[in-house]
């Protein structure tokens, strides 16, 4: 059984709830600034933390002086807020986890001291060293709920399990199940959770990563694919007056004004994500081919410089988005490619992404 803390909220307070921070103080900063925080709202961090951005250590120390500051903050656990735990329970798996992920909360305690990973004979040597350098911080990442429930909403990473009783929900579960959109719960709240990006979900919808808010399903999906999407962002998503709505910041710099209106009359929508790359073609253009998704069976337009053709096999490099946008004159967008013949990869204020002419942005 996981823990579950109970809230009695303030309904003239507004609530924030953010997930998956991954160590990227800077974005973390600029939406709480965009906010106009204060500490009279309820702040949510719905786990991740920590690994994949630059600053892990930072970010605990920085939510960890938020929750000093004020009483209405809340943190829960998420799947990478308790990568320490191998190094403690004597698996070896984490040693390769580490020597790949260089970003991550382990190695940034390590540098801090100056060591590396040949500085210790065995897994023992290791949890005695973050014991003694790092005991506060892991302490309390430790000793955060894994849930939170209030009269109209419960809090959780990842996910809960579909049973009568979701406290009984296995922790790990709770910390990692993938897709949970995909999957049915019993609670009669909605279900607020991180952990999977809300981009996977539009595999054949307007590429965008934004919060997935289904009130009648009672889930939403917070996950912007901050760190890990190219395009990704950090939302923060906002319950107040009894109403959902959210915001995010990104870390795209290159802003443009479009030159000139731009109707796209394709009706090209979609998104290829994680792990859905393998592509049958169909029919190829000058600058796009139109393949099947071979897992997904759904027909996508993928850019040409994206993929990639070896051994008579087809697949996508990367995640991509599919979709083809209009725009209007004088609006400013974000460019995510501008590197590639003929279109130009670019994010709206909106959210959505995808392919304009470059000929919208010749001035």
């Amino acid at each position: 059984m996981i823990e579950v803390r109970q809230l009695q909220l303030d309904k003239t307070k507004r609530s924030i709830v953010i997930s998956d921070i991954h160590a990227n103080l800077m974005l973390l900063k600029k939406l709480l600034s965009k906010l106009k925080y204060t500490e009279d709202d309820y702040l949510f961090i719905n786990g991740d933390l920590c690994e994949k951005g630059p600053k892990s250590l930072e970010v605990v120390n920085y939510v960890r002086y938020l929750s000093k500051k004020s009483i209405n903050v809340y943190v829960t656990k998420g799947n990478c807020d308790v990568l320490y735990r191998p190094v403690f329970n004597g698996i070896e798996g984490i040693i390769p986890y580490m020597n790949r992920q260089k970003n991550s909360i382990l190695n940034e305690m390590l540098s801090m001291h100056g060591k590396s990973l040949e500085d210790f004979s065995d897994l023992q040597a290791l949890a005695e060293f973050y014991r003694h350098y790092f005991h506060e911080e892991l302490e309390w990442l430790e000793s955060l709920p894994v849930a939170y429930e209030t009269d109209n909403f419960i809090i959780i990473h990842a996910g809960i399990e579909n049973i009568g009783n979701w406290h009984r929900t296995e922790e790990a579960f709770a910390l990692s199940a993938p897709a949970f959109y995909e999957n049915e719960h019993q609670a009669n709240k909605t279900v607020i959770v991180g952990h999977w990006p809300a981009v996977n979900y539009r595999s054949n919808k307007v590429s965008s990563n934004n919060p997935l808010i289904d009130l009648d399903k009672k889930v939403i999906s917070l996950d912007g694919g901050n760190q890990i999407k190219i395009d990704g962002q950090l939302n923060a998503l906002i319950f107040e007056n009894n109403t959902y709505s959210f915001t995010y910041v990104d870390d795209l710099l290159i802003e443009t004004t479009i030159q000139k209106d731009y109707m796209d009359s394709s009706n090209r929508i979609g998104t290829v994500t994680y792990p859905n790359y393998d592509m049958k073609i169909i029919k190829q253009e000058e600058y796009f081919t139109l393949c099947e998704n071979s897992k997904l069976g759904l027909q996508q337009w993928i850019k040409n410089e994206y993929l990639i053709v070896e051994d008579g096999q087809t697949r996508s490099k990367n995640d991509l988005s599919t979709t083809f946008l209009s725009v209007t004159q004088a609006e400013k967008v974000r460019v995510v490619d501008g590197d590639c013949a003929g279109y130009t990869l670019v994010k709206r204020n909106n959210g959505e992404v995808g392919w304009i002419p470059k000929d919208c942005l010749d001035s």
